[in-house]
């Protein structure tokens, strides 16, 4: 009988993200903890059943390629924040399971605040802290945990507390805080440590599978290279060095006493969101056939141009009047710090089906209402797609012949009515006349209900129906 060892499905059969051709096994230095404890997640996730479910978060560091190896949903996070992006994550997505993979430097130095929040307001989900005393990704500088007359690329003489302070205990002070379920420290230096910190995983997981809070799990790894030593050694002195400074133990134990946990009360109903998004009682409903539904074509924009001409506001709009169709719709700005005159662009994204991210690389649609933004984002549409290029301001034509081009000069046609902060209204309108995915007269119904002032409803009205008499004699 022939006994077949597989990867656990935890993990992909082939890691297709990894750069260079060996598609088949993981990238870390001989010695490193990190692909031990991939493996010890890998197989806690096909245990528990969870894979669908689960979303990891690995920020900046050699945690941030975990997302090469995992079968799940994965999320990068800007430096230290994963905490926070997890408690996005976990409170829209209730059912899911987080887990926040973070080093030594990104929780305990950058996420301090992140991590102490959320492990202080009990979010439900599992941090997996792999403390290896080091900045290993990043040239080897002292790190929180960096031990007593540890030599780095910052302490050369070796760290020395009355200069730097004493290496911080993650888990103890996690441990210190009421609302953690579960805090342990384990390591991955031998077989019986391993298999420890195994049971850690998997316990930390079925806890935050049943909802019972937050779950913290330590991991004391050898990083090779960051120590500059051979990797039986570094391996080695996890033992002598790092278990006395760090003692492998569980700090609390609640799970078994701990109820699952209700929906935090920041999970809000579609009413409310309206309400945050200033629309009240102003519901918009077409009554979208199943067809309609069904049939639309995701569109995937980049509305881009300089403060001042409302391209933060042409986005939003978007996105209501497609709440209105009952579609769904993300917006994601992007403008610098100046008020007026600054570059301002958006990513709008509406969709009958579930948005993965807000982030628009490849639109579909480019709306460029000054020279610089054309320039910017030409070449990112994919062929086939729209530019609608406001041509009061932008005097080339396209460079590419793969994509429909549209001039439109949206200025000039809302400053004929007196109104030139309206030439957003006049792209958008000249947007949804060209593709018609929806229709102009309810842009007009969006606009006199939810449009603030009152004052300047008439004129908008104006720009919106002569930007769309202008697109269907001219650009179709």
């Amino acid at each position: 009988m022939t006994n077949v060892i597989t990867k656990p499905k935890g993990f992909y059969d082939n890691f297709e993200r990894r750069p260079g051709n060996d598609k088949k096994n993981t990238h870390y230095c001989p010695g490193c903890g990190h692909g031990r404890v991939h493996k010890l997640i890998a197989e806690a996730l096909e245990k528990l059943d969870i894979i669908d479910q689960s979303i990891f978060i690995s920020p900046v560091g050699c945690t941030v390629f975990a997302y090469y190896y995992f079968n799940c949903g994965n999320i990068q996070s800007a430096h230290g924040r994963a905490p926070a992006v997890g408690t996005g994550l976990r409170r829209s997505n209730p059912d899911s399971i987080i887990i926040s993979y973070q080093g030594d430097g990104d929780l305990g130095a950058i996420g301090t605040s992140e991590i102490i929040h959320a492990a202080n307001r009990g979010e439900n989900m599992t941090v997996i802290f792999v403390n290896n005393t080091i900045y290993g990704m990043t040239g080897g500088q002292m790190a929180p945990t960096t031990l007593e007359g540890q030599i780095t690329a910052t302490t050369p003489y070796g760290r020395d507390h009355n200069d730097q302070g004493y290496a911080m205990r993650m888990a103890e002070i996690i441990a210190t805080l009421e609302a953690p379920v579960y805090v342990e420290r384990v390591a991955v230096s031998d077989a019986k440590n391993i298999m420890k910190a195994k049971r850690a995983i998997y316990k930390a997981l079925e806890a935050q599978k049943e909802k019972k809070g937050f779950t913290f799990v330590e991991i004391l790894s050898a990083c090779p290279i960051g120590w500059k030593m051979k990797p039986v050694d570094a391996v080695k002195r996890i033992k002598t060095e790092l278990e006395p400074y760090f003692p492998v133990k569980c700090f609390k134990d609640k799970i078994g006493e701990t109820k699952p946990k209700a929906n935090p009360k920041s999970l809000v109903e579609n009413e409310e969101i309206y309400n945050v998004l200033g629309m009240n009682d102003k519901q918009l409903d077409f009554k979208p056939s199943d067809k309609f539904i069904n049939d639309f074509p995701e569109q995937k924009l980049r509305i881009a141009g300089f403060g001042g001409q409302g391209v933060l506001m042409a986005g939003t709009t978007l996105g209501y009047l497609s709440m209105g169709y009952k579609l769904n719709a993300t917006w994601l700005p992007s403008y610098g710090p100046e008020m007026r005159g600054g570059t301002a662009n958006c990513h709008v994204v509406l969709s009958s089906k579930t948005v993965g991210t807000p982030v628009v690389e490849k639109p579909n649609v480019l709306i460029a209402m000054n020279t610089p933004s054309f320039d910017s984002f030409e070449a990112d549409l994919v062929p086939g797609g729209l530019a609608i290029v406001n041509s009061s301001l932008v005097e080339r034509k396209a460079k590419r012949t793969d994509i429909n081009t549209i001039y439109v000069p949206v200025t000039e046609i809302a400053k004929s009515l007196g109104i030139q902060a309206a030439q957003n209204m006049a792209a958008v309108s000249a947007y949804l006349t060209y593709t018609g995915v929806m229709n102009i007269e309810d842009l007009i119904t969006l606009i006199k209900t939810n449009f603030k002032k009152k004052n300047l409803i008439d004129k908008n009205i104006e720009v919106i129906r002569k930007a769309h008499e202008y697109v269907k004699e001219n650009c179709m």
